[in-house]
């Protein structure tokens, strides 16, 4: 008896030691399964599924109220499906918390994030802003830092506190409505403001103010002119830029060394038909308008006279004077002078528009059509202007001969009508004799002016030839209190198409010669001189300052013109 005892009990303990290692133990559970280990919630209410197997029973336990698990609890055996429920997270900080599932001796935590409560709100969304321009603010509720950008150089991005930002607006000198937008990043969050701002208007009453002097005296203070040549006025109809045509942009530090050389006037030659942003009703890009004013102000801002013209422009308006075209192009260019003459038009005496350039329909004698077409372009551009009031009521303005040609001049033209005595100019243009001043081929003359002969001389245009010229616009126009201007003259300097040294010596003194001659023959009749200066260094070009670092190339040709 005490044998079978004994070994019953020994099988007893064989059959729970068997059981204990065969993991049907719930304190030895030998398996556990969890299908994620991190979960992460957006700011609202959610729930996600979660999937659990465990070798005996299992729970899971939460560490804060705002996550709850259903079930909280499971058996043993297969896989079981729980929901991770979260509530949304009205708080500004992201939030965690872990689960911690336990089965037997095993444990697996799960690690929960939930976004923070991220918000973006803006008020207003829309604000009409004042022609002249203003400081606005707009209100903003956010959850943490945002990002401001404005789409519009006219709209300033200010400072920002009490939950305001604050925007400076500037003045819109052009007569059309301009829309812009403020765009408010927070994160993953946008919001947009749009900024409207009303056209200035179109007529506004007369001012006086700083516009003083009538055209003889102020065209008197004219002393010696540049012209800033193929730049502003460089046309590419694909991909209209002030450096097509191989120039760099105008920059101040040119503008002050061209002052401090001497000269105390600028023609500023410009294209606005590639910068047109809307074809059907002529409006310019606000763009070009604002840099076409930076240039404007180097000048003004250097107490430099400064004009302001449409040049050459691709031809729309300066290859055009016939019958066929004049109704389309003085359309054309009324609405463009109304908008330059909004734009520019608080700006003083110092200022000046000159309302077209070289308008021809070839260079020999023009018919009476080409004539009384082009005087047309004139008077629309004058009537542009004057329309617009303020200062432009009394700005003194400028008008072309047909092809800004002296003979052409004298023969033809005749002033528009004006509602403003004296304050109109007369401008004519000066490259005789050609094969000296601008021949580029292989016909041209390197020699000019009396101490010189031979057959590098041109046969005509020497110094009793300026004279005669020049004396025609005094009798004609200068002596009947109309100035002139001489918007455009120069010669080119000959380098490597001359043979030797001392042809080039010669030609270098010739030119010196032309530009003293010329320049003091003008001045000695009445007319203001503008020097042509094309920008381009080398053999067969006009330049006299370097554009890029302000340098004098030609120091003895700058002292020629004004006589030193």
């Amino acid at each position: 008896m005490e044998s079978f005892r004994i070994r019953l009990f020994s099988i007893s303990c064989i059959i729970l030691l068997v059981g204990a290692c065969s993991g049907e133990n719930p304190e030895q559970a030998t398996e556990l399964l969890v299908s994620v280990e991190t979960l992460h919630f957006a700011n609202t209410a959610e729930t996600k599924v979660i999937h659990i197997k465990a070798g005996t029973k299992w729970a899971i336990t939460v560490s804060d109220a705002w996550c709850s698990v259903f079930p909280e609890s499971g058996e043993s055996g297969g896989t079981v499906k729980a929901d991770v429920s979260v509530l949304a997270n009205t708080s500004s900080s992201v939030r965690n918390t872990t689960l911690t599932v336990i089965a037997g001796s095993l444990s697996k935590t799960i690690a929960v994030t939930q976004e923070k409560n991220a918000f973006l709100s803006i008020s207003p969304q829309s604000v009409e802003v004042k022609p002249e321009g203003e400081t606005i603010s707009i209100e903003v509720q956010a959850s943490g830092d945002f990002t401001v950008e404005a789409s519009a150089a006219w709209i300033g991005v200010g400072s920002y506190a009490n939950n305001k930002q604050s925007f400076t607006i500037a003045a819109n000198n052009g007569t059309t409505s301009r829309e812009g937008k403020i765009t408010f990043t927070q994160d993953a969050l946008t919001e947009e403001a749009t900024v409207i701002q009303l056209g200035a208007s179109m007529t506004i009453p007369a001012d006086k103010t700083g516009m003083t002097n009538d055209a003889v005296p102020l065209v008197a203070q004219m002393n010696y002119g540049w012209n800033i040549g193929n730049t502003l006025e460089a046309y590419n109809e694909a991909v209209p830029s002030e450096t097509a045509w191989g120039n760099p942009k105008a920059s101040k530090q040119l503008i002050d060394a061209v002052k401090a050389a001497g000269f105390n006037a600028i023609r500023i030659p410009c294209a606005w038909n590639g910068y047109i942003e809307d074809p059907s009703t002529y409006k310019i890009k606000d763009s070009w308008l604002a840099r076409v004013k930076e240039v404007v102000d180097y000048c003004v801002d250097n107490h430099m006279y400064t004009i302001l013209n449409i040049h050459w422009d691709g031809g729309w308006l300066e290859e055009n004077p016939t019958y066929a075209a004049q109704t389309e192009v003085n359309k054309k260019q009324k609405v463009l002078w109304e908008q330059i003459a909004v734009y520019f038009r608080h700006y003083d005496e110092r200022l000046l528009f000159a309302g077209t350039n070289e308008v021809h329909a070839g260079y020999g004698n023009p018919t009476d059509e080409n004539i009384q077409v082009q005087l047309s372009y004139n008077q629309t551009f004058v009537d542009a202007v004057r329309s617009t009031g303020g200062k432009n009521a009394w700005r003194n303005l400028i008008v072309q001969a047909y092809n800004t040609n002296i003979d052409h001049a004298v023969a033809y033209l005749k002033m528009p009508s004006d509602n403003v005595a004296n304050r109109l100019t007369v401008e004519i243009h000066y490259y005789d004799p050609w094969d000296f001043c601008g021949e580029t081929g292989d016909n041209f003359k390197y020699l000019w002016g009396k101490e010189f002969s031979g057959p590098g001389k041109s046969s005509y245009g020497q110094e009793e030839y300026a004279d005669e010229q020049f004396g025609k616009m005094k009798t004609h126009f200068i002596d009947k209190n109309i100035p002139v201007i001489l918007g455009e003259y120069g010669a080119n300097i000959r380098t490597t198409s001359l043979a030797n040294d001392q042809q080039r010596a010669d030609n270098r003194k010739s030119r010196n010669n032309y530009l003293r001659y010329v320049t003091a023959s003008a001045k000695n009749a009445g007319i203001a001189p503008f020097y042509w200066d094309n920008g381009f260094i080398g053999d067969k070009t006009m330049a006299l300052f370097n554009r890029n670092t302000g340098e004098q190339l030609y120091p003895d040709a700058i002292d020629a013109i004004m006589n030193k």
